[in-house]
């Protein structure tokens, strides 16, 4: 595993009504029909696959991650209680897999946040207040940041 020293890259809001999406559970990050495999690639193909695509299965093209500009998102911004759920840790595999290094919320399930480290994700606390300005800011014209350590 590379180690985390500093990141630049494009920073996806991850949005619900305006505000940083809260209790984003380890189902809503990769459904339990992509859980049939042990390996850490792939994944990416499941990562949020209910927020998007449609019904029947094309993509959503107003969720965050099948737009242009964020398509290369290094970086997540998120609500409160990201990575809620059961402990699942294809979750953070699944954002690997998607190039996401880093999610930024005001807290993380335990088990969640304990497994980003233990696979090179940078979990980020910061106030809500900061949540909801990175996102503001990563949803306007100015999508890359960096997080240095």
């Amino acid at each position: 595993m590379k180690a985390f020293t500093q990141l630049t890259g494009t920073a996806a809001p991850l949005l619900e009504k305006g505000k940083p999406m809260s209790n984003v559970d380890t189902d809503m990050i990769i459904p339990k029909q992509f859980l049939k495999t042990t390996e850490r690639t792939g994944l990416s193909k499941g990562l949020f696959h209910e927020l998007k695509t449609l019904s029947d299965g094309s993509p959503r093209s107003d969720f965050v991650l099948n737009r242009p500009e964020y398509a290369t998102a290094s970086i997540l911004i998120a609500g409160e209680n990201f990575g809620c759920g059961s402990s699942r840790e294809h979750a953070p595999w699944a954002l690997l897999d998607q190039g996401i290094t880093c999610v930024i919320a005001p807290s993380f399930a335990d088990i969640f946040h304990n497994n980003c480290y233990k696979n090179g994700i940078l979990p980020v606390r910061l106030p809500v207040d900061v949540c909801q300005k990175l996102a503001d800011q990563a949803g306007g014209s100015n999508h890359v940041f960096t997080v240095d350590l």
